[in-house]
């Protein structure tokens, strides 16, 4: 599994056990790149990872973040109904306001907290605010977060997001393939992109969920994934959509880093008739697990803002 930054200026430094890739990410989703120029592919993984390599890069240009339902046809799309669903409950079913998807509460913008003491995640190419905890570390709009097929020499992705918040991103270190170099698993992470390729948002919703525990966690072992249905949700803004939940149960893994994980994912559209997704994805079944009360706290900040010109 890779995890590395490249600033604007071209620098790139390790962030953990994730190795780092030099280079612009490839594109994901009928050819259309990441960001408003291609650059070269990044070189191979070098093999025997359980889990494919996720890459942050910062770039200078607007992220332009092509949506991953390539995945849904490189790994099949097989529509398992299994638990856990993923629905609205209690608080989180709440009225909408006039406007739906218009901030409330905070700044004019959108831009302030909806929840005191957390702080705003931005993803102003996109339009997409939301909020997460005091100790989870926010990255710069430019980051680009993604997993790929373990061995594809071309890093394909198969699912990504850009402008994260990411949550211990050294909570786990090991050096699994025994190459000497150290590298970092974090515990959680969220994100939000475009979904141009999405049939609809219920499709957008389970193949992000889907894809992202498959790609993170379960390779090489889709069966070892279950998707819940895509059911409405609504989030404090009142922005309707569809949210899906997918978790993965006796992945094979190795090395000390190796575990199960869980995602949820929101799908929805913006005013244009745009379909835009948010995803949390992190690890399952260990002692500090992100809770599900606080996943869906985190969810239901999600709101629309101003996208950037």
């Amino acid at each position: 599994m890779g995890y590395g930054q490249q600033s604007p200026r071209g620098g790139h430094q390790q962030q953990g056990p994730w190795q780092p890739y030099a280079g612009q990410p490839p594109a994901l989703g009928g050819g259309v790149p990441w960001n408003g120029h291609a650059g070269p592919p990044p070189p191979p993984s070098g093999g025997g990872r359980r889990r494919s390599s996720v890459v942050a890069v910062v770039v200078a240009t607007a992220v332009v973040l092509a949506a991953g339902i390539t995945g849904f046809l490189v790994l099949g799309g097989d529509a398992d109904e299994g638990e856990p669903d993923a629905g609205p409950t209690g608080a989180e079913a709440v009225s909408p306001p006039a406007s739906p998807g218009e901030p409330r509460g905070g700044a004019e913008d959108g831009t302030a907290p909806l929840v005191p003491g957390w702080k705003t995640v931005t993803n102003p190419q996109r339009g997409i605010a939301f909020d997460v905890p005091a100790d989870w570390a926010v990255k710069s709009s430019g980051w680009v977060t993604y997993v790929a097929e373990n061995g594809d020499p071309e890093e394909t992705p198969l699912v990504g997001f850009a402008a994260p918040a990411v949550l211990k991103e050294k909570w786990c270190r090991s050096d699994d393939d025994g190459n000497g170099t150290q590298e970092d698993t974090p515990l959680a992470s969220v994100g939000s992109r475009a979904e141009p390729d999405a049939r609809d948002v219920t499709e957008a919703a389970r193949e992000n969920a889907r894809l992202w525990v498959y790609g993170s966690y379960a390779q090489p072992s889709k069966e070892k994934v279950t998707t819940g249905a895509a059911k409405p949700f609504t989030t404090k803004s009142g922005l309707r959509g569809r949210v899906a939940t997918a978790t993965s149960t006796g992945a094979e893994g190795t090395g000390r880093c190796a575990h199960d994980g869980k995602a949820t994912a929101f799908a929805f559209e913006n005013p244009a008739g745009e379909t835009l997704s948010w995803t949390f994805v992190g690890v399952r079944g260990v002692d500090d697990e992100v809770p599900e009360p606080t996943v869906r706290k985190i969810l239901g900040t999600v709101r629309l803002v101003d996208s950037a010109p």
